[in-house]
């Protein structure tokens, strides 16, 4: 019988993996297995390929065992999460949001035609990581979109309408109260950066609406 047990497949803003209990929202790839099918634990790769995503939980009634033979399934609290991760929206289960990341990607880069997925996909592969790390940039906290997660102190906080919520698997908490410096630590990738600025909108996790001011 399978442990019933956290996987490690849960997503923070990060990037990093962590087994706990909430799931969130969405679940997503990046871009096929990277984990041991007999025992459903990681390998040492964090990626499979460039192609990563971000999917609805359900869509077509379609059947799968987490973290079976197949792809390795990850999940985030929302889409503002996978975001700063660094996946976009699936292309198959949700074609209307890809289409309109698409189209605000278009627009930040002034194409004159929608770029495929691998060109995308290739642009925001060389931000997501340093190394193996996760790459992180500066920038005027003023200058940043809606639903672009930035790191004070620590810890992760998404924006939202001029309040910074703090992160966590569970949800967003009250609004950062304490002064916020003038240049943060941006979480999510500068191309994502300029999807949001150009209009693109997230899907939050229920709790935002419950701190925005």
């Amino acid at each position: 019988m399978r442990s019933r047990q956290p996987l490690q497949n849960r997503v923070a803003p990060d990037g990093t993996l962590v087994a706990v209990p909430e799931r969130g929202l969405f679940m997503g790839n990046r871009g096929g297995k990277i984990h041991a099918s007999d025992s459903r634990k990681l390998t040492s790769r964090r990626w499979a390929s460039r192609q990563w995503i971000c999917c609805v939980t359900c869509f077509k009634n379609r059947q799968r065992e987490v973290m079976g033979s197949g792809y390795t399934e990850l999940f985030f609290l929302d889409e503002v999460t996978a975001l700063a991760a660094g996946h976009r929206p699936c292309f198959e289960c949700r074609r209307a949001d890809a289409l309109a990341f698409q189209k605000a990607f278009a627009r930040s880069f002034d194409y004159s035609a929608p770029p495929k997925a691998d060109e995308m996909d290739r642009v925001l592969h060389k931000e997501r990581l340093s190394g193996r790390e996760k790459r992180i940039f500066q920038a005027p906290l003023k200058s940043l979109a809606d639903g672009t997660m930035v790191r004070i102190d620590g810890i992760a906080h998404a924006l939202s309408k001029t309040a910074l919520l703090p992160w966590s698997f569970s949800g967003y908490e009250a609004p950062r109260t304490l002064p916020c410096p003038d240049v943060v630590d941006v979480l999510t990738p500068p191309t994502i950066c300029r999807v949001l600025a150009e209009g693109y909108q997230p899907v939050w996790h229920e709790s935002s609406a419950r701190h925005t001011i």
